[in-house]
Formats: C-alpha cells, structure tokens, sequence
C-alpha cells in the first residue's frame, strides 16, 4: 500500500488567511491527491471561527472524512505554538476505504449514561483516532468497555483544551461542528498505525505487591503499611529524588499481571492524592486490587525528557499526530517546542501535527487509558 501524507501550519491571527495557506500546502504535499483524511486543531484563538475553518478546509481539500478539535496549545512539524493564533493541519491519502468517522453522543437517563454512535464492527487490529470534550464525555467509562469489549483494538486521542468550562470547546467531524460529546476516526488495520505513550516519569525505589486495597485507597504494601514503606524510600533516596518526592508523588500500576520484571511501559503511572499518617493508607488516582504491583515514580522534566527518547526509540516514521499534555511544554520543560523537537531528532523531519490536550489517551500494556501530562502518539510509516 502507498501511503503519502502532509501537514501544514500556520500562526496568522485571521483565520480565513490561515487556512488558505495550510490548504495550500497540503494540497502541495499531496501532489493534487484527494486525502482520505484530514485532522485539524486549532487554538483557543480561532474558537469563534472553528466552524468556518472547519467548512472551508472541507471545501478546498475535499476529504472522505474530516476531524478535529480546538486546543489551548497546537503543533506542528518541529514547533509547539502555546501563546499566538494557530491552525494545524495533518492530511493522509492512503487509497480509499482505510478511514472511517463517527460521532458519539450521551444519553442521561436518571442515574445512567448511555453512550450512541459508536461503531460496532471494529475489528482486532484496528485503531481509533479519538477526540473528546472534558467536560459532557465519560471518557473513562468508554475505555474501560473497550477494553473489556474490543480486545486488540487501539484507542489514541486526547481531550479538547480550548475552553475552561462546558461549552467552550468545538469539536468537528465532516461537516458537523459540536460543543460536546466526541468525535472519532476508525483506522483499518492495513495503515499499521504504532502508538506511543510516554508518561514522563521514572520508578524509584523498589516494587511492591498490593496485600491490601479497596477501591483507590492502598492500605498494605508488601505486608506492611503503605504509608511505611513511603518513608522507607524517602529515608534512602537521594537529595534530588526527595526533593521530587515532595514536590509531587507518583506510582505506577503494572498492567500485565503475568510479568515478574518490569520497565518502562509496562506501568500505569496515577498520582498519589492523599497520605493517611494514622491509617498509614495511600490514596492514589485510580482503583487498584490486591496482588497488583505498584512501584513509586517521580517526574521532572529531565526523566520526561529521557522516557519519551526511550518511547520512540531510533525506529522511523513517516507522519505522526502528537497529543501532549497542557502541563508540558514550556511549563515543564522551560523552553519551547519540546515534544516535537524530540519527535523529529529521534525520528527525522516527518509530516506531524498536534494539539495540547486536556488528557491524553493512549494504550499501556495492551488496554487503553486516560493519562496526564503524557505525551501520546500515533505515528505512520
């Protein structure tokens, strides 16, 4: 199968320029080919005028299916655009028939949730581009029936940034523009899509297994309080590794619960919410069982830096759609265009596009999840 992809950015402040010109050299890029799909973010700027942006790359780049979001923050190739007017735009011609979208919406019927649209023939092997609002969608729950559902199916997304309160965000698919729900792209197992998680923290200490936890609260570690075993890692560890410790704790939950040796990515990393002196409990971001196996992470810019060089590896790619943390960039990192620039240097220059995301979706150890400050990807050879 040929594949040939483009993306485009631009950072004018009037959208109709804008999107003239990331149209034109889309349509540059392709070589006059109609894209089978086209993803588009654009930052909180263009907000009021998403729906004619929408529209208009619609009718200059004619593509069987349409997707986007706006975002706090976009990219696009090696830049991160967090504080100007930008449009970023990713185009894939792969023959016809590798894409399909779909639109989700939420039923509220007294104390239940019922979730229509989505498509019922996925098939193992597939991936699904997916694209949320923080605030109408139940993101988690969707996943966790995925997961349980559709084994083998990938899900890689991120959540719309743009706006601080519900209805604040736009979503699009073809020619439908919406302030909620969800919105998403089936993409055949032909394409070969590899996603890309890298969570941006570092284990420290030793791992432990759960013999004590209900719900989200971890009351025994290895046989002793959870608590205990906290203040074991703080007394040994080094004066960098305790000054991160008290800025922000993390642990992370093996997935797979076959594995005896565990490294990077074989972790669901959740932050630790609350520490319990007289119960000696941890509260932690997500429910754990007894007989998993946590270990306690840390994150800096540093080890974000390191574990997303380790996530891609040398491998190469063609194209990639970037979903990154509003947490990351320059606030984490200090200085701009971090992600991408890691992106390219590990990978080469490629036809990437992106957004700054309200939470990133991606899978770990086989099942999909909802993560932060987490910088997803979905790359394409």
């Amino acid at each position: 199968m040929t594949s040939r992809y483009a993306a485009a950015l631009s950072v004018h402040p009037v959208a109709f320029e804008a999107v003239g010109a990331v149209a034109g050299e889309i349509l540059d890029q392709l070589e006059g080919e109609r894209p089978d799909l086209v993803v588009c973010f654009v930052s909180r700027h263009h907000v009021p005028a998403f729906a004619d942006i929408a529209s208009g790359l619609r009718a200059i780049l004619e593509p069987d299916v349409l997707v986007g979001a706006t975002a706090v923050a976009v990219a696009g190739g090696a830049r991160e655009i967090e504080d100007e007017p930008g449009i970023t735009v990713w185009a894939a011609n792969w023959g016809g028939g590798r894409a399909s979208g779909f639109s989700l919406d939420v039923r509220r019927e007294g104390d239940a949730v019922r979730v229509e649209g989505w498509p019922g023939d996925l098939e193992a092997g597939s991936t699904v581009l997916f694209l949320a609002d923080p605030f109408t969608f139940p993101v988690v729950e969707l996943l966790d029936q995925c997961n349980e559902l559709l084994p083998g199916v990938h899900v890689i997304g991120g959540l719309a940034s743009a706006g601080a309160m519900p209805g604040g965000n736009r979503l699009v698919l073809d020619d439908r523009v919406v302030p909620g729900g969800a919105v998403g792209v089936v993409l055949s197992p032909a394409i070969g899509v590899r996603t890309i998680v890298s969570q941006g923290c570092r284990p420290v200490g030793s791992p432990f297994t759960v013999t004590k936890a209900e719900g989200n609260v971890v009351h025994e570690l290895g046989g002793q309080r959870a608590i205990a075993r906290l203040e074991e890692l703080v007394a040994r560890a080094d004066d960098r590794d305790r000054e991160l410790l008290a800025q922000g704790l993390h642990v992370g939950v093996v997935v797979d619960e076959h594995k005896t040796e565990f490294e990077r990515g074989d972790f669901l990393v959740r932050a630790v919410l609350a520490a319990d002196q007289r119960s000696g409990a941890l509260t932690i971001g997500d429910d754990v069982g007894v007989g998993q196996v946590l270990q306690f992470h840390v994150r800096d810019s540093d080890s974000a830096t390191d574990d997303l060089v380790a996530a891609l590896g040398s491998r190469c790619a063609g194209a990639g759609l970037l979903f990154t943390c509003t947490g990351r960039g320059r606030r984490m990192f200090g200085s701009p265009d971090h992600d991408t620039g890691v992106v390219e240097e590990q990978l080469g220059p490629m036809a990437l596009a992106g957004a700054f995301c309200a939470g990133e979706i991606g899978p770990v150890g086989g099942r999909n999840f909802l993560h932060s400050f987490t910088a997803s990807l979905a790359l394409f050879d």
